[in-house]
């Protein structure tokens, strides 16, 4: 039985937000009309506020209509000229001194209760006015950066290293074909995955007098593919195959061996025999590119089954040692590192094992999520309830820490790759599918850019199978993309840093990057990063139901010394119901399947169309200057593109 969030009722939704558009409709709602100045959401307020204005007429009329009615039942037998002597009708026969305010001694002007009523009316739609003029003049965010100020190189760790779930799924078409739409449009360099020795893959196996074979036919499809399509592995060697594994500890609906080979003998043949075949099919020049990460997580149980599970660290750096020995046998130029932790604890233990031992480690790497304080553990089937850190750069601060740490270690400068990162390691956490996730992700990434020599997003798709064969389109999986290929909100985070020029420019803004690219144009990229959970509020309860964004006030983006000529303007944008494929999910209802008509739809709903294109022209004096409505979550791309008569300089 398919359950569905709380108002998503027999395939329809109730959001508690505005409609959103009509299918195919592209919204425009950052476009300003000619007719209109300022900000847009002034001009959305100005016109909004036109609107209460008519309401407020019609009211004053109908109000006058029945006080009039209500004068006049009052005042029956008086004379009418009465009805107009004033606010109140005093009798002249009564005195003074002792006259009582009864019911009937006078009558209510009905223009003095119109004029009350519009009072009441109009004194918030005053105040919002007021509270327009000053947003307008004041901005809730500024960004200004300078031309010819410029900080460096942009930074390109963001597209180093992209996860995947393993090996064998990497064999599929439509995985591939993920993959390379991600290289074209973003440019992963790397690729990670688990599961390369494993059975699936027909890497070993020994016949019955017990001799052993060696295949790398699946691994060799499997690499020419991403060769190919401009990606190199970044090698994760594991798990053991079944043949040679020492126990029957397994993890995942594919059955991963996680214990240590039955033999060191037979392991070291066979990471030997394999490396050398890739040396003589790819060449020692391209396998020299590649990294060795030795296991994954090895310090978490459900990873690493050892025989004695109290000597579990002992016994990976065995299983450390006679790897990266084996690899360096074939060529001493080829780089491994370790040790794939879940957390840093073994970080430090590894540096000092390499020194003691005369180890190389040519690179730490280990993982980090953005979860909190509840239930920890695998969680490979979704059951468990998971809680965002209330620090929303905890990733990053982990990251940076370790760069300290390792730098005062004695190893400054020793490559720190993240092999595995996300705001949550549950394969069913909605998280995942929400437009939150995109600001979350380039907020870990800007603060990392010094800190990290890559940061490998957990995964690039839903074509996953920890857990099984998903059940449903949005399952709170890990992937940028579904099963289908929808764009999540989290895709385009990368895809706008990939649109970005080479040459960052400097600016004081936390949460953007202002660029600038050889071909005379300019970026800007930036966003809102809002916690929407609290510390007792788990991601189950939050994010599986519609979620409308509040506005965060203007923010206004001023450029200076731009090469003055005419340019075409250009806004994307992600957030509610901005290339948000999953609340587009959520209002057809969460369905289990979809029908060709949804999935269509959903595509249309992430298409990643601009918001609004424009010409615009740049004086002499250089400067660019617009101001755009933010709203929380939100994460925009605006772009300056050159036409003909600019130069770059």
């Amino acid at each position: 039985m398919t359950h569905l969030p709380g108002n998503l009722k027999a395939g329809r939704v109730t959001p508690s937000a505005p409609h959103c558009g009509k299918k195919g409709t592209a919204r425009r709602g950052l476009t300003r009309p000619a007719a209109l100045s300022g900000s847009p959401s002034a001009n959305w307020s100005q016109r909004n506020t036109e609107r209460a204005m008519h309401l407020v007429s019609a009211a004053m009329f109908w109000t006058a209509k029945a006080a009039w009615r209500f004068a006049s039942r009052r005042s029956a037998g008086r004379p009418r000229a009465d009805l107009y002597s004033g606010c109140l009708r005093v009798p002249k026969h009564a005195q003074f001194w002792n006259w009582r305010l009864s019911p009937n001694a006078f009558a209510p002007h009905p223009f003095l209760l119109c004029t009350i009523f519009a009072a009441i009316l109009l004194a918030p739609m005053n105040a919002v006015r007021a509270g327009d003029a000053a947003t307008a003049s004041t901005p809730a965010r500024t960004i200004t950066a300078d031309w010819q100020k410029v900080k460096g190189p942009r930074s390109d760790v963001f597209r180093e290293c992209i996860g995947a779930g393993r090996a064998a799924e990497g064999l599929r078409a439509n995985w591939q074909q993920q993959l390379k739409t991600c290289r074209e449009e973003i440019g992963f360099k790397y690729i990670r995955f688990h599961g390369l020795l494993q059975d699936d893959m027909g890497v070993y196996s020994e016949d019955k007098s017990g001799r052993p074979h060696h295949n790398w036919q699946y691994i060799d499809q499997l690499y020419d593919a991403l060769l190919a399509i401009g990606v190199r592995p970044f090698v994760e060697i594991s798990f053991m195959p079944s043949a040679l594994a020492s126990g029957g500890k397994t993890i995942f609906w594919w059955r991963a061996n996680v214990t240590p080979p039955k033999s060191y003998e037979r392991w070291d043949n066979l990471i030997k025999d394999l490396v050398r075949h890739w040396t003589e099919r790819y060449g020692a020049e391209e396998v020299g590119k590649w990294y060795f990460e030795i296991w994954n997580e090895p310090d978490y149980p459900a990873f690493f089954g050892p025989r004695n599970p109290d000597n579990r660290r002992e016994e990976y750096f065995e299983l450390y040692a006679h790897t990266a020995a084996d690899i360096k046998s074939v060529n001493p130029a080829y780089r491994v590192g370790g040790p794939a932790g879940s957390n840093t604890n073994w970080v430090r233990p590894l540096i000092d094992f390499g020194v003691s031992a005369s180890l190389p480690v040519d690179f730490i790497s280990f993982h980090t999520y953005g979860l909190g304080d509840g239930p920890g553990g695998l969680d490979e089937y979704g059951e468990q309830l998971h809680y965002l850190s209330s620090n929303l750069e905890a990733p990053a601060d982990i990251i940076r820490q370790q760069r300290r740490a390792i730098d005062a270690a004695g190893r400054p400068g020793l490559p720190i790759h993240i092999t595995e990162w996300s705001t949550s390691y549950s394969p069913r956490d909605p998280v995942h599918d929400s437009y939150f996730s995109a600001p979350y992700i380039l907020q870990q990434l800007k603060l990392t850019e010094q800190a990290a020599a890559s940061m490998s997003y957990w995964v690039f798709t839903d074509i996953f199978e920890e857990a099984g064969p998903p059940l449903m389109p949005f399952h709170g999986g890990f992937g940028l993309l579904t099963l289908q290929g929808i764009r999540k909100p989290a895709y385009f985070a990368y895809l706008f840093l990939g649109r970005l020029g080479p040459t960052e420019l400097e600016n004081d803004d936390a949460a953007s990057w202002v660029c600038r690219d050889d071909r005379g144009g300019a970026q800007i990229l930036l966003w809102d990063l809002t916690r929407l959970t609290d510390e007792k509020t788990s991601n189950q309860a939050v994010f599986r139901k519609w979620l409308p964004a509040k506005p965060k006030g203007d923010v206004r983006l001023n450029l200076a010394n731009v090469p003055a000529g005419n340019y075409q303007l250009a806004l994307w944008q992600v957030g509610f119901a901005k290339n948000d494929a999953y609340s587009a999910y959520l209002k057809l209802g969460a369905p289990a399947q979809l029908t060709r008509a949804q999935e269509q739809e959903l595509r249309e709903a992430s298409s990643g169309r601009p918001e609004f294109e424009r010409e615009i022209k740049v004086g002499p004096d250089g400067r660019f200057e617009e101001t755009l409505p933010l709203r929380e979550n939100d994460v925009l791309l605006l772009t300056l593109k050159p036409q003909s008569g600019v130069s770059a300089r």
